[in-house]
């Protein structure tokens, strides 16, 4: 089975694209399936079953969505393995910037919106800085020489990475994208495999429940601001 993770900052359009991804694949009549790692609720899943795709969705809750993917990523490999799946694609929740699913020798995917600011390539970290490809959305509402600008900043963050402008809602692009998925590597199990970047870390009182405000009730590994004087 191929596996596919695909990451991106909120309401850039990840669904819309794997939903046209996988319908201009329909050619090849293969069996793909989507797993969605969400925070505390989603609706997505309803738009797969209604395009008959099998889903699966997990939520973080109060979990950092990035520990939650690698606690989970294993058993969802498996599933989609003993479910006869040609290829799994994983869909992140829409994280911060410093998030990033991706492993090492599974072809990751990062979704990015052409109207989120020309800087925006600068703003995200691992999660672009280590994708094979980057999608672009949304780039039918701005002009040629906007796309080409913020084509040039992602390159400036990513040099190595492929950009493919897919729309969400007619699904130009979409093609060219699903000739790029063919290069995912096929695989049994992720054991013993390596994220590309760690995970955020964050072991301190607030993690176990803590709401108080104040020194004296934070502990583990904190990190302040340095503030300077006026």
């Amino acid at each position: 089975m191929k596996l596919v993770t695909v990451a991106g900052p909120p309401s850039s359009g990840k669904t819309s694209i794997i939903l046209k991804l996988i319908e201009s694949m329909n050619s090849s009549k293969n069996r793909v399936g989507v797993v969605k790692f969400d925070c505390l609720t989603s609706f997505d899943n309803q738009r797969y079953e209604e395009a008959v795709i099998p889903v699966q969705t997990g939520f973080s809750g109060k979990i950092c969505p990035d520990h939650y993917f690698v606690s989970n990523i294993e058993d969802v490999v498996q599933w989609g393995v003993q479910s006869g799946l040609e290829m799994l694609i994983t869909e992140s929740a829409g994280l911060c910037n410093r998030c990033s699913p991706y492993i090492n020798g599974i072809l990751s995917v990062c979704v990015i919106d052409n109207l989120s600011g020309v800087k925006t390539p600068r703003k995200i970290g691992p999660m672009l800085k280590l994708a094979d490809i980057v999608v672009v959305t949304k780039g039918d509402i701005v002009s040629q020489a906007e796309r080409e600008v913020f084509a040039f900043n992602i390159k400036q963050v990513n040099s190595l990475a492929k950009i493919v402008f897919v729309n969400g809602i007619t699904g130009q692009g979409a093609f060219m994208l699903a000739k790029y998925l063919q290069a995912a590597h096929e695989i049994q199990t992720l054991r013993d495999m390596k994220l590309r970047f760690t995970t955020p870390a964050a072991v301190c009182s607030y993690c176990t429940g803590e709401t108080k405000i104040g020194e004296s009730y934070q502990m583990g590994m904190m990190k302040k601001m340095e503030l300077k004087k006026i």
